[in-house]
């Protein structure tokens, strides 16, 4: 967690970089006005301070084979001992489990999964997840389609940009 106060310019690097990574420095630096060096400089410190942690490649899921997409509601079963840490530490070894959280409302956890096919997650389902005793129910919903899926947080970048 940072405590870097980000001026207009930070943000206008941070906003660009979201957009696309593969920028180069010096593309970057004509699009904030300012020279490469302190340019690299701005960025390198956004860096260590933790704004930005990282940098990838967005894969299009479709492509590579990967056509479904499925979010999982997922309630614990408490009354196991260290139900919570262990069903953690469970999902962690399943590859097609991208993203979880801890939620509240109707279920404990939200798992993203992302698999080839229907029967791809049905095996997962079956085989996989309903063999974790930590988990007492699930609930699937399954996507149709992606109407929105924006890289960029929403954050007061300033109105100049």
């Amino acid at each position: 967690m940072s405590d870097m106060k980000l001026d207009r310019i930070d943000r206008k690097i941070v906003k660009i970089l979201q957009e696309n990574s593969k920028i180069t420095n010096l593309d970057l630096s004509k699009k904030i006005n300012l020279s490469p060096a302190p340019t690299l400089e701005r960025v390198k410190k956004l860096e260590q301070s933790g704004i930005i942690n990282s940098y990838h490649a967005e894969v299009n899921p479709n492509a590579i084979g990967l056509n479904v997409k499925t979010f999982v509601l997922v309630s614990l079963a408490w009354k196991k001992e260290d139900a919570l840490n262990s069903f953690i530490s469970k999902i962690q070894e399943i590859p097609e489990i991208t993203e979880c959280y801890i939620i509240t409302g109707e279920a404990d956890f939200m798992i993203k999964i992302v698999c080839a096919d229907i029967p791809t997650y049905e095996q997962l389902l079956f085989k996989t997840l309903s063999q974790i005793e930590e988990i007492e129910r699930l609930k699937t919903l399954v996507t149709l389609s992606t109407v929105k899926d924006s890289k960029v947080l929403p954050f007061d970048y300033g109105d100049d940009i």
